[in-house]
C-alpha cells in the first residue's frame, strides 16, 4: 500500500503530466500520498434545498430544486450574460452567468429540471445566483445529497479545471484505488483507548462524509495523529541525547561562588537562581544538555548564560555565545568583558568584520585553550574555529538560526559533545513551545529584576499628534533618547501608512534643534552603515532613532526613554511587545506611545488593548496565538516539525497534553518501539520521515 501511496499523481485517472506539474509547483502535490493529506478546509451543506420563498439574499451558499422558464442573452459582445428563470413550486429566480455564455446557452434546456447550487445575490431588488453551478435534477439526485469539501486551490490550477469541485473528484478517484487497504498506524491499545475508527476510514471520512459526525470523527482522529507523531518523534530524539550522547561532567562551582561573593553588583532574582539549578544539574549529570531558555525582554538570560559560562570554564573547559547580529554581539562582549577582567578569565569576540591581524590570534588561543569565551556572530561557525574543549554553546536568539547551522557548533568538538543552551526573548505559549521544542528541556524565566519599572503604554490616536511631540521634546531635554518606528521603508500605493522616508523628514522639521542628532535605520541598509548608526545611538551622538522593525531585538540603551510605534494597528502583537522591549533598560521611568489610525479593525484593537493593559510577555503571547496562529508567531517554519494541516495550536492544548503523554507512555514501556504491536506506529513513522536529516539531536 506504500508503494501505491508513492505513486507519481499524474497517474491518477483525471490529471496527466500537465495537471501533474501544476499541481506539483501550485500545492506541492506530488504523489497520490500528497493529495490523500490535501484536507479540506470547510464543508458546504448541500443536504438541504431551499425554497425560491424562503431566500432572503443574505445566504452564503444555497441549492434550489426548479424548472427553466426560459432563457435569453443580453448585452453587446464583450459584456454578454446569460440570465435564465427558474421556478418551483413557491416562486421564480433569476440565474445569471457572465462567462461562457455562448456554451451554456447550449447546455441550459428550458423546461428541464435543475438543481442549481450557489450564492444568492440581492440586485436591484432582485434576488438571483450569479455563476449556479447547475445539475441535471434525476431521482438518484435525492439520494445524493451531501457535505460537500472545500479545498485550497490556486487561479492556475482553476483554469485547468482543479477548482475546489475538481480536486475533490480527484479525490474521490483515488479513494476508489485506496479505500480499506491503508494500513492501521496505531496500536489496537491506543485506537481502543481513544475510541478511534480505523485510520483508512478517517482518511475516506475527511473527504467523502456521509455526515457530520463522520468529519468530527475524522478529524479528531487525523488531528491526534498530526501531534501523536511528532511528539513521539521529539520524545524519541530527546531520549537518543540521553543514552547516546554523553556530555562533559561539569561539577565544580569554585567560579561561580566567586562570580557570586565579590563581583556580582545585584542579586539574582528567584526565578534566575532557579533556572541556573535547573541548567547545573542537567551539566553535572553526565549527559549532553539540550535547554531552552525563555526568558521576557530584560529578564536578564545574559547574566544567566554567563553564570553557566562560568561553570564551564571553574572546570576547565571553554563556552561560546553566539548572536544573530554584530551589535547583539558586541553588547554581550562590552557587558560581559569587565566581569572577565575582575576574574582574571579570557574571553574575545569574533564577527565578520573582524579584521585578519586580529582574527589569527583569537583562532589561535581559542584552539590552545588560552582563551576561555568567545562571543560571536555566524562566523563562529566557520571551519577554521576550533577550540581546545568547548564544554558548552550559548545560541541567542535561537530562532534566527537554521538547525543546520546550530548543529555545526555542536560538532566542534571531538571528544564530548558540547551542552547546549538556546536562548529567546519572544515567549513562547506552553502549547507551541511543545510542539516546536517538545525535543527540549524548558526553563523560564518568569520575574523581572528588582527595581525595573513598568514601561508605562499609551494609545494615541493622529489627533494627539502634537501633544506627544510636546512629551518628546521634554524628554529630549531631559537627556533622554527617544525611538521612532515605522511600518515601511518606502510609499506603498496599496497601504496608506506613513514612511520611513516621510516620516524622517517631518521629525526633522518638527525637532529642528535636534535634526544633525537623529539616525536613520532600515533593512535595506548596509550591515555596516546600519550598524554606524545603531552605535552613534548607543554612544548618545544622537538623541532620535527613528526606524523599521530591524531595532526590535538586540539594541540596548538604558537612556533610551521613549518608544513611539507609528501605525500600531499593522504591527503583530508579539512584534509591538518586542520593540516596547527596547525601552525600560534604565532606571528612569520609560514609555511606549502606540500611534494608530480612527479606522481599526476588531483584531488590531485587541492587540493595543493588550499592549496598554499589560507587559506579561506570556500572556501577550498566548493572546497573539489566538489571533494569528502558530504560522506566523517565529517566522519561518522551523526545520523538522511537522506541517500542521487540522490542529489548531491556541484551542487545542488539551490534545497537545494527551498526545505528549501517551507517546511518553509508549516510550517508557518499550523505548526502542521493538515490541509487536507498535509496529504498525514504527512502519508509518518511518515512511513519513523517510529522507529527512536527524536534527533531533540538535537544539
Amino acid at each position: 500500500m506504500v508503494n501505491i501511496l508513492a505513486t507519481s499523481i499524474e497517474y491518477l485517472k483525471g490529471v496527466g503530466p500537465k495537471k501533474a506539474d501544476l499541481m506539483k509547483t501550485e500545492l506541492g502535490i506530488f504523489t497520490y500520498r500528497d493529495l490523500l493529506y490535501h484536507y479540506p478546509f470547510r464543508y458546504i451543506d448541500r443536504t438541504k434545498v431551499y425554497d425560491i420563498s424562503e431566500i432572503k439574499g443574505t445566504e452564503q451558499l444555497i441549492q434550489i430544486k426548479g424548472k427553466i422558464l426560459k432563457k435569453e442573452i443580453l448585452g453587446a459582445q464583450r459584456r454578454q450574460r446569460l440570465v435564465a428563470l427558474i421556478e418551483d413550486e413557491t416562486g421564480i429566480m433569476e440565474l445569471v452567468w457572465f462567462r461562457s455564455v455562448q456554451w451554456l446557452n447550449k447546455m441550459v434546456v428550458v423546461g428541464q429540471e435543475y438543481v442549481a447550487f450557489g450564492k444568492p445575490n440581492l440586485f436591484n431588488r432582485k434576488i438571483n445566483i450569479p455563476h449556479p453551478e447547475l445539475e441535471l435534477f434525476t431521482e438518484s439526485s435525492l439520494k445524493t445529497q451531501f457535505l460537500q469539501p472545500v479545498y485550497h486551490t490556486t487561479e492556475k490550477l482553476t483554469k485547468q479545471r482543479l477548482d475546489s469541485k475538481g480536486i475533490w473528484t480527484l479525490q474521490k478517484n483515488l479513494q476508489e484505488i485506496i479505500y480499506r487497504k491503508i494500513p492501521e498506524n496505531l496500536s489496537k491499545e491506543v485506537r481502543e483507548r481513544m475510541g478511534f475508527i480505523t485510520h483508512s476510514e478517517a482518511l475516506r471520512f475527511i473527504h467523502i462524509p456521509d455526515n457530520p459526525k463522520d468529519i468530527e470523527k475524522a478529524r479528531t482522529r487525523l488531528s491526534f495523529e498530526e501531534l501523536f507523531f511528532q511528539q513521539l518523534k521529539m520524545l524519541r530524539h530527546r531520549q537518543l541525547v540521553k543514552t547516546a550522547f554523553a556530555g562533559k561532567v561539569l561539577h565544580n562551582l569554585d567560579l561561580v561562588n566567586t562570580f557570586y561573593d565579590d563581583h556580582l553588583p545585584f542579586d539574582l532574582t528567584g526565578a534566575q537562581k532557579r533556572v541556573v539549578k535547573e541548567i547545573y544539574h542537567d551539566m553535572c549529570s553526565g549527559e549532553q544538555m539540550n535547554r531552552l531558555l525563555q526568558g521576557d525582554v530584560g529578564s536578564g538570560k545574559t547574566i544567566v548564560a554567563f553564570v553557566c559560562m562560568l561553570i564551564a570554564a571553574g572546570n576547565g573547559s571553554q563556552a561560546s555565545i553566539m548572536a544573530p547580529t554584530e551589535i547583539l554581539a558586541e553588547q554581550h562582549y562590552t557587558g560581559l568583558k569587565p566581569f572577565c577582567d575582575a576574574m582574571g578569565l579570557r574571553i574575545a569576540m569574533l564577527s565578520g568584520s573582524t579584521k585578519e591581524k586580529d582574527r589569527k590570534p583569537i583562532l589561535a588561543m581559542l584552539k590552545s585553550g588560552e582563551l576561555d569565551f568567545i562571543v560571536g556572530t555566524h562566523a563562529l561557525l566557520e571551519d577554521r574555529v576550533q577550540f581546545k574543549e568547548l564544554a558548552l554553546s550559548v545560541i541567542d536568539e535561537q530562532h534566527r538560526f537554521g538547525v543546520e547551522q546550530r548543529s555545526r557548533m555542536w560538532n566542534k568538538n571531538q571528544e564530548v559533545y558540547p551542552h547546549v543552551l538556546v536562548m529567546t526573548a519572544t515567549p513562547i505559549p506552553r502549547t507551541l513551545a511543545m510542539t516546536l521544542y517538545g525535543d527540549l528541556d524548558v526553563s523560564v524565566i518568569d520575574e523581572l529584576p528588582a527595581g525595573r519599572k513598568p514601561v508605562l503604554t499609551v494609545h494615541r490616536f493622529e489627533n494627539k499628534r502634537l501633544a506627544v511631540f510636546g512629551f518628546l521634546k521634554k524628554e529630549l531635554e531631559a537627556g533622554r533618547q527617544v525611538y521612532i518606528v515605522y511600518p515601511l521603508i518606502e510609499e506603498s500605493e496599496k497601504m496608506d501608512l506613513k514612511n520611513l522616508d516621510e516620516g524622517f523628514q517631518s521629525i526633522k522639521r518638527a525637532f529642528p534643534e535636534y535634526k544633525n542628532q537623529i539616525s536613520i535605520v532600515h533593512g535595506k541598509m548596509k550591515p555596516a552603515d546600519k550598524d554606524f548608526e545603531m552605535d552613534r545611538f548607543v554612544k548618545r551622538e544622537t538623541k532620535i532613532m527613528v526606524a523599521t522593525t530591524v531595532i526590535e531585538v538586540g539594541i540596548n540603551v538604558p537612556n533610551a526613554s521613549v518608544m513611539v510605534i507609528e501605525n500600531s494597528e499593522r504591527f503583530g502583537l508579539s512584534q509591538l511587545h518586542q520593540l516596547r522591549g527596547r525601552v525600560g533598560r534604565g532606571a528612569d521611568q520609560s514609555y511606549c506611545i502606540l500611534m494608530s489610525d480612527y479606522k481599526l479593525s476588531k483584531d488590531g484593537r485587541t492587540r493595543l488593548e493588550t499592549m496598554v493593559r499589560t507587559s506579561d510577555g506570556f500572556e501577550i503571547a498566548e493572546i497573539d496565538l489566538k489571533l494569528r496562529g502558530p504560522g506566523d508567531m517565529l517566522g519561518k517554519k522551523q526545520s523538522g516539525v511537522v506541517e500542521l494541516k487540522l490542529v489548531n495550536l491556541s484551542t487545542d492544548g488539551e490534545l497537545i497534553k494527551q498526545t505528549r503523554s501517551i507517546a511518553q507512555e509508549i516510550l517508557t514501556k518499550d523505548p526502542n518501539l521493538e515490541e509487536e504491536h507498535n509496529k504498525p506506529m514504527v512502519e508509518y513513522f518511518n515512511t513519513w520521515f523517510k529522507g529527512e536529516k536527524n536534527f533531533g539531536k540538535i537544539s
